[in-house]
Order: C-alpha cells, then sequence, then structure tokens
C-alpha cells in the first residue's frame, strides 16, 4: 500500500492522529504500523511527502534521515519527517513546539523551577529541552535506567514541576501512575503526556489534590499543526491549533450520567446521544446481556456482591472508550475503582429529580418510598463529590437533554482535561 502521510510505530490502535490532521485540512493521514525490522525500508522505499514518528522509533529513525533540523540536532529524537521532491529525507522535532504549548496551557510556571522528569525514551528528550529552554532551575530525570533511579525519589521530594513522559496509565492499561504524588508536597504543577485517557490516574491524583495539570490531547494537536505545515510546505493559521483541539475533544470525550435508580439517565441518555452523535451505553443493559438475566434475577439468585462485581467490570470496559453517552446504573458510583475510570474520559453530570417523582418498578433496592429515601439519604453525597455538574431533571427530557447539551459545549472551553 502507498502512503503520503501518516503515523508510524509500534502499536498505533488508539491513536487520535488521523481525526486531528483531518481537522487541520489532511484527509489521506494514516496509520502504520511497523515491526522494528521495517522501519529502515519504509523510511527509504516508500514514496510517502510526510511522517509523523512514535514509540518506539524516535531515535531510530534518525540513522535514514539526510538532513536533520537544530532542534533534533539538540534533543536527539525525530517525531516528523518530511521527503523533498528531490528525494531528500529530512528529520524534525515538533514534539518540542507541542510540549511548550502544553505547558503554557496549563499555565504552569517552568522558569527558576525544579523540574522531575519521568521515563528516559525519545519524549524524555525532548521534555530536558523543553524546560531548559522554558527556563527551569533544574532538570532531573529517574528512569529505570537511570541516571536516577525510582528508588531514589525520596531525595528529590522538593521538586516543583513533574513531567511524565513514560506510557504508563496509557489505554489499553489505564490503570497505575509511575509515582504517588503524596511525596512531593511543594510540586505546583504536573504534565503527562499520555492523552488516551484524557486524564491518567496520576493527572486525576494532581486533580485531587489542587495542582495545575494536564493530560497530552494539547500536545498531541500542537505538535500535528507544526507537523502540518512542514507537510504542506507553508504556514497555517494558528489559531487551527485551539479549533482543532476542541473538535477532537469534543467527538472522543464521554459523556457519563449518575443519579438515583429511575432518575431518566437512560431515556436522557439515548437522546442526548442523538443529539450528540455519540454512541449511547447503558451499563445495566450490559449487565444484563453479560448475564443472561434481568437485573431483579441477578439480586435475587446472586445477591447484591455479586451483581455489583458484574457492575465494576462492565464499567471498567466502556470506561476506556470514547465518544460515548454513559447511562450508569444507580449505585454505579459505590466503587471508587468505577469513579475514577470513568472520570479519565469524561464530564460526569448527576442527573437530579425529586425524590417524589423517580421510578420505583424494577428496582430492587429501592422498591417503596421507606427504601427510597434511605438509599436517597446514602448517595446524595456521593453523587454531589463526583459530579462535574448538576442537572435538574424536573422538566421534560427534551429540556434537560438540551441543558446538557449546551453545559457540554462549554465544559470543553473549560478544559476538564486539564
Amino acid at each position: 500500500m502507498q502512503y503520503k502521510y501518516g503515523l508510524i510505530g509500534e502499536k498505533l490502535g488508539h491513536s487520535f492522529s488521523p481525526m486531528i490532521h483531518a481537522q487541520l485540512g489532511n484527509s489521506q493521514y494514516a496509520l502504520i504500523p511497523l515491526a522494528p525490522e521495517e522501519v529502515g525500508a519504509f523510511i527509504c522505499d516508500t514514496p510517502f511527502l510526510g511522517i509523523n514518528v512514535t514509540i518506539p522509533y524516535k531515535q531510530t529513525v534518525m540513522e535514514y534521515c539526510d538532513c536533520l533540523s537544530d532542534e533534533v540536532k539538540e534533543i536527539g529524537c525525530v517525531n516528523t519527517i518530511v521527503k523533498k521532491s528531490d528525494g531528500t529525507i529530512c528529520g524534525y522535532n515538533t514534539d518540542a513546539y507541542g510540549m511548550e504549548q502544553l505547558i503554557r496551557k496549563a499555565g504552569i510556571l517552568v522558569r527558576g523551577k525544579r523540574v522531575l522528569i519521568l521515563g528516559g525514551g525519545g519524549t524524555s528528550l525532548t521534555a530536558r529541552y523543553v524546560a531548559k529552554k522554558m527556563g527551569a532551575k533544574e532538570v532531573n530525570v529517574v528512569s529505570r535506567k537511570g541516571p536516577i533511579y525510582y528508588e531514589q525519589l525520596s531525595e528529590y521530594a522538593d521538586t516543583q514541576v513533574i513531567i511524565d513522559t513514560t506510557s504508563v496509565g496509557m489505554n489499553p492499561n489505564n490503570d497505575g501512575a509511575v509515582i504517588d504524588l503524596d511525596m512531593f508536597l511543594t510540586c505546583e504543577g504536573v504534565v503527562d503526556v499520555v492523552y488516551n485517557p484524557l486524564s491518567s490516574d496520576l493527572i486525576l491524583s494532581a486533580k485531587k489534590r489542587g495542582i495545575p495539570c494536564i493530560g497530552g490531547l494539547y500536545m498531541l494537536v500542537a505538535q500535528a499543526w507544526r507537523a502540518a505545515e512542514l507537510f504542506a510546505g507553508r504556514e497555517i493559521a494558528e489559531t487551527k491549533v485551539e479549533q482543532a483541539y476542541q473538535m477532537v475533544l469534543r467527538h472522543i470525550k464521554n459523556v457519563v450520567l449518575i443519579g438515583m435508580p429511575g432518575s431518566g439517565k437512560s431515556v436522557i441518555g439515548r437522546q442526548l446521544a442523538r443529539k450528540l452523535n455519540k454512541t449511547f451505553v447503558d451499563t445495566d443493559n450490559l449487565i444484563e446481556q453479560e448475564a443472561g438475566k434481568t437485573i431483579p434475577e441477578i439480586f435475587k439468585e446472586s445477591g447484591e456482591s455479586v451483581f455489583r462485581k458484574l457492575e465494576e467490570d462492565i464499567v471498567a470496559q466502556v470506561a476506556k472508550c470514547s465518544g460515548q453517552v454513559i447511562a450508569t446504573g444507580g449505585g454505579a458510583i459505590l466503587k471508587e475503582e468505577s469513579v475514577r475510570r470513568l472520570q479519565q474520559n469524561a464530564v460526569v453530570y448527576f442527573v437530579m429529580r425529586d425524590i417524589e417523582e423517580l421510578a420505583t418498578n424494577g428496582r430492587p433496592l429501592s422498591t417503596n418510598q421507606e427504601a427510597l429515601f434511605k438509599l436517597y439519604e446514602e448517595r446524595l453525597p456521593i453523587y454531589t463529590s463526583v459530579a462535574d455538574k448538576k442537572i435538574d431533571n424536573n422538566t421534560s427530557v427534551e429540556d434537560t437533554v438540551r441543558k446538557i447539551e449546551e453545559d457540554f459545549g462549554g465544559s470543553l472551553n473549560e478544559n476538564f482535561s486539564d
């Protein structure tokens, strides 16, 4: 197959790059997974015009380039290759521009700060260059191969800015962070280049502590803009960066609906998914499909604990996917792990409805008003603490859908992924 533009790497199944380049005006951009032994032949023999490079080939491709930009010479890795009309292969690093813009977007001050970079690969080299360029007082690098090892982290507890360039927490292995932020009491900013999920566990941890932070999607878009200019051989309006970022974020970010049983989440979710052009997912329906029986039957035959385990497993599966409206069961937020996973890719809305209006038919834990009131009192503080926004559903379904649709568009400007 012949390629004009695209991304080469080893594992590319979850890349958003084609979507981003389409927003920047290039619909011919393809994902091109390559084995290590295929890289050289691809670069030398394929008549491409422009290629981006990702893990683990950012340093590998340098030997096939006829010329290297000044940034590449200083950084030591390539993420963008342009093949000139005379066959000359030129290597560039647009990640440096993307990372600098990412840090600035988060409002994280690097000048005069002590910076700790996690990871020792090609993106780590870029982070070191950017941190120094932005005036860092001190730059330290920790990785499994040194020069600083993770066992020595306590010696760097006075770090002020952390930049994670590892793939820990990246889809499909969304769980986990490479460090514990509790160790860094003077931390003033956290950057994670992982963009899928939008908010890695490290970013969620920083948010919880009130530390300015940002995930890697904006870096991906900003570097793509600079690469697109190199591909096209002309300037592209810089306003395209924010436009492409907002469009991609709107497309991939999930909407999660939480709330009491019978509050209307499923009905609202179906209509909202059509409005936002997203896939509708009802976790209760998926549980019933998985179990081959209804939820009341699961409760009756196996008990609540079995149901909750099924629910946790289903939530873990759907939370990894993007571009969805997810209606959750009333008790899905009882598991902290489920909440964390849902928050990684979503804006979470608490659908509120007056308790007298809540449906009780087919609800194993709220079969009567007394049980319903007790359940409401227990769960209300959890719903409130978990949600990004509250939505009143005491009017029509259409009105509630409209309110969420309007808020979702506005919430992207608030940048929930940061």
